[in-house]
């Protein structure tokens, strides 16, 4: 009969304390970090900041921090967890840092290159943080450059029809009826692929 092998847990060391794994929490996964804080610093129009009063400058200094703590991939199988609001927000945190970094855009109204930055952000931080294309739980063999080609056509797409000079036109609801249809239809078609390539599928073959 072969002994059983205990196994054996090293002595915990001076540098695991709680204010080591603070540390380690609020510097892992840098590339996350630094795309997620630039996006939210890049949605507050810095430029408009710069010669305003200080004032002005702390929402700017708080949108940063929290986009530094919130901006990590979460990469973690569905469990079930608190529904309570704190809960949910911590745990779609990916979510709704762009959003709200879209949002602040929108309201601020930012200069074209800065808009054009954020373009660039957008996609960049989403690919990076999207478990299904960059995660651990990601099903095995999906194509990388698919979904980085993709983003990119969808920002352009949506940059030059935010462009457009028809919004003092008579038909102007009609491009932003298109683009709520078809933002709808593709988030749709992109559930259905998940739900159908999930790693939890099973096989009817």
């Amino acid at each position: 009969m072969t002994p059983t092998a205990t196994p054996v847990h090293p002595a915990p060391s001076p540098g695991d304390g709680p204010r080591a794994r603070g540390y380690a929490r609020l510097t892992s996964r840098l590339t996350d970090r630094l795309l997620g804080t630039a996006l939210a610093v890049a949605a507050c129009d810095p430029p408009a900041v710069a010669g305003a009063p200080l004032a002005r400058g702390v929402p700017l200094v708080a949108a940063a921090a929290a986009a530094w703590w919130a901006a990590p991939m979460v990469d973690a199988r569905p469990v079930r967890t608190s529904l309570r609001l704190r809960a949910v927000l911590a745990r779609r945190r990916t979510t709704v840092l762009p959003a709200a970094a879209i949002a602040v855009a929108a309201a601020t109204g930012p200069p074209f290159w800065l808009v054009v930055c954020l373009a660039a952000l957008l996609p960049a931080y989403l690919l990076v943080t999207d478990p299904w294309t960059a995660g651990a739980t990601a099903p095995p063999g999906r194509p990388r450059a698919t979904p980085a080609l993709a983003a990119v056509a969808a920002t352009a797409v949506v940059l030059l029809a935010a462009e457009a000079p028809v919004a003092s036109t008579s038909y102007a609801r009609l491009p932003a009826a298109l683009a709520v249809v078809t933002t709808a239809a593709c988030l749709l078609l992109a559930l259905r692929g998940r739900r159908g390539a999930g790693p939890d599928r099973k096989d009817t073959a």
